[in-house]
């Protein structure tokens, strides 16, 4: 079962910055998992909430700032300290982390609660430009985006993300056309997912922290899961080998 690091290295250092990034670089994992947005002059850059108060010391959403008035902010010490001063970083500089490396990228576009009109060309074009295409998987929790997705990068994987716990999930990916799959550890846990892998749907499961449900998920036949202690799973899946 394939390993994901969540936002980067995100347990150990602030999530969706480059020394997260840099870290998880580093490690044996097959992929890396981060989120992309928008800022208001266009640049796009790698942050999971819409709303900056969480990560950084900014205040109301992403899309409202340029990027310098975002590079002037602090996405460090929410975490620790000694990260004070961490910027957010954009796309091309998270890209170019893991040129050189082997792992997967999963790019999750963040246009579930944002409208960012054509953000998906903008991404692409810049991995275009970096030769990585063939290294990434797209995802969203906007189905609209994975439909349209699904058209424009036919030669990408693309998965739909789900938060909710819900049945028929094989069915409901036929009908939009992919059979990549994305849900939470607490809707994978139920089982409901056992028979729509025997049906060919492929499962990736967030966030998945504790061996315990890295055990329940290998054995559910779970692809892939996401992880926030890349470490932790990586010690535990090298000891039962």
């Amino acid at each position: 079962m394939k390993i994901f690091a969540h936002r980067g290295f995100s347990g150990d250092y602030p999530e969706n910055t480059l020394p997260a990034f840099e870290a998880a670089s580093k490690l044996p994992v097959e992929g890396v998992e981060f989120d992309v947005q928008r800022t208001k002059d266009g640049v796009l850059v790698v942050h999971h909430d819409e709303k900056l108060h969480r990560t950084s010391n900014g205040k109301g959403h992403l899309k409202d700032y340029t990027f310098s008035e975002l590079r002037e902010l602090d996405f460090g010490s929410w975490k620790d300290k000694k990260f004070k001063g961490t910027q957010i970083p954009t796309l091309g500089e998270v890209l170019r982390v893991f040129k050189d490396t082997h792992h997967l990228l999963n790019i999750e576009i963040k246009t579930d609660v944002v409208d960012y009109p054509e953000i998906e060309q903008a991404i692409m074009e810049q991995v275009d430009y970096l030769d990585m295409t063939d290294r990434v998987i797209y995802s969203s929790f906007d189905h609209v985006m994975v439909e349209k997705l699904l058209r424009v990068a036919p030669n990408n994987t693309t998965a739909a993300l789900f938060e909710k716990i819900l049945v028929n999930l094989h069915e409901y990916g036929e009908k939009i056309g992919t059979k990549h799959l994305h849900i939470s550890l607490n809707a994978a846990k139920r089982g409901v997912i056992r028979e729509d892998i025997q049906k060919g749907s492929i499962f990736r499961v967030y966030t998945v922290n504790k061996i315990e449900d890295y055990d329940t998920m290998e054995k559910l036949g779970v692809e892939a899961v996401f992880t926030d202690v890349p470490d932790v799973l990586l010690k535990h899946r090298k000891n039962k080998s």
